[in-house]
């Protein structure tokens, strides 16, 4: 897509300046720049609370307190045996 910008003559010299010793182009240049300014108007991210998330994600969530005894190796390798067997 192609855009039309108006800048003063003697910024465009120094952004050709730049963009030679960055090996790019003013449009790469230009692009990078109004990424970077997208990116930093986005919301930040947060965790949901459990009230805003949908109802299918709250059929798969788990809460509780964790099993302070858990052994994990135990269990995956109790998993492993009964799916292919000892």
């Amino acid at each position: 897509m192609k855009l039309t910008l108006n800048i003063e003559p003697g910024l465009i010299d120094q952004m050709k300046k730049v963009a030679k010793k960055r090996n790019t182009s003013i449009s790469k240049l230009a692009e990078s720049f109004f990424k970077k300014e997208v990116e930093t108007e986005r919301e930040p991210f947060r965790m949901k609370s459990l009230e805003e998330l949908s109802d299918v994600v709250k059929q798969f969530t788990i809460s509780g307190d964790p099993v302070p005894d858990f052994d994990h190796k135990a269990e995956y390798h109790k998993h492993l045996e009964e799916k292919y067997g000892s």
